[in-house]
């Protein structure tokens, strides 16, 4: 009943290279998209706040 060897360094630079590659992937989704995709974003969310608004009973500004 042995158990492995583990070098020390190539497990930290692993696990390094791992949180690296999840930030990564993050950042792809955050920051990795088209202008044509950011103004589709946009637009949609400006539909929605719109469509919102319509339906409000009394304005923010009459209180």
């Amino acid at each position: 009943m042995s158990a492995d060897v583990v070098n020390l360094r190539q497990f930290r630079k692993a696990k390094t290279r791992t949180q690296k590659e999840k930030q990564a992937e993050q950042n792809r989704l955050t920051f990795g998209r088209s202008k044509a995709e950011k103004n589709l974003t946009e637009a949609l969310n400006a539909k929605a706040e719109k469509t919102l608004d319509q339906g409000r009973l009394k304005k923010a500004d009459d209180e």
